[in-house]
């Protein structure tokens, strides 16, 4: 591995295991374009590569959001083992398949993962702006000029004042069906078994055939099957993604040389970037990292397309 290399190799792993970290997928697709068009891997060197350095983020990533409590254990590792046949599935289909057919095919993924992240993105804004508390549109109002302030008990001429607030009725939760009564952040609702099931062989097929960890499916897929909140969805992922990883590198093993140097240097600088992203998970918005990033993989998806479909006539 040659210095150019290894330089050119250190950004890119920190920036994907920044991303891995940060929103709990989606940086590893970066990994086979960088691979190739950076590090001149094939492309089926690079799917198989992607996925240790995917597996080294994973790890790292899963360590820190586990101490903080972010992860659920028993739904992520029954959502990891049922999409292990598809991981299966999904890598010796990716070994069998034409190299130029892969590549343009991995343009039309970016395409789809930019649009679910700019869609994510977008919802999460919505549901902020439901969420946020009314302010009083006496904008320079003083509350004691304000109509209907009552002083405190006690106090005097200069005392202060409390602003009037309305409170919405209270409804019967004795009236509520049992599934609104359980339902709730505390007891999500039990996960339908075929969706589940459905939903996790798609994810374990995503990550065998391009070598991704597919966290811009299982995040959602987390949050709308088993009802988690969105950080413990981002933690749960990640151990997704790990045991759908290591399925399709054991399935992908002894099918071809891989480039250990390069990919153990590659995977450190993301591990590294993955620690990082976990921090910036409580100091940085989402929905900023999420947008900027994906604009680049619309770009990135682009050149690839520009790249891959010439070849295919």
């Amino acid at each position: 591995m040659s210095v150019l290399v290894a330089l050119a190799a250190l950004p890119c792993g920190l920036l994907i295991g920044l991303l891995l970290g940060a929103l709990g997928g989606g940086g590893s697709v970066l990994a086979v374009p960088a691979l190739v068009y950076l590090l001149g891997q094939s492309p089926h060197e690079a799917t198989a590569g992607a996925l240790v350095v995917v597996t080294v983020g994973a790890v790292t990533g899963l360590l820190c959001h586990g101490r903080a409590g972010r992860v659920r254990w028993a739904a992520g590792a029954a959502f990891g083992a049922l999409g292990t046949a598809g991981s299966y599935l999904g890598s010796r289909w990716s070994a069998a398949l034409d190299p130029t057919v892969l590549m343009a095919a991995f343009a039309g993924l970016l395409l789809v993962v930019a649009a679910m992240l700019l869609l994510r993105g977008r919802g999460e804004r919505r549901a902020a702006a439901e969420t946020r508390p009314l302010r009083d549109p006496r904008e320079g109002t003083s509350f004691r000029d304000a109509p209907g302030a009552v002083p405190l008990r006690g106090s005097g001429e200069g005392g202060s004042l409390v602003e009037p607030t309305e409170t919405a009725p209270l409804r019967d939760t004795a009236a509520l069906p049992p599934s609104d009564k359980m339902n709730g952040p505390d007891h999500p609702a039990p996960p339908r078994p075929v969706r589940f099931a459905v939903t996790a062989s798609a994810v374990g097929l995503l990550t065998g055939f391009f070598g991704v960890g597919g966290g811009f499916v299982v995040v959602p897929a987390l949050t709308l099957v088993l009802g988690l909140e969105m950080p413990v969805a981002i933690g749960t992922s990640l151990l997704v993604i790990l045991i759908n990883s290591l399925t399709a590198l054991a399935t992908r093993a002894g099918t071809g040389a891989l480039d250990w140097p390069l990919l153990a240097g590659f995977a450190a600088c993301a591990a590294l970037g993955s620690h990082l992203g976990n921090r910036l998970t409580t100091r940085l918005r989402p929905q900023v990292l999420a947008t900027a990033f994906a604009c680049l993989v619309t770009v990135l998806a682009v050149v690839m397309a520009a790249t891959a479909l010439p070849r295919l006539w």
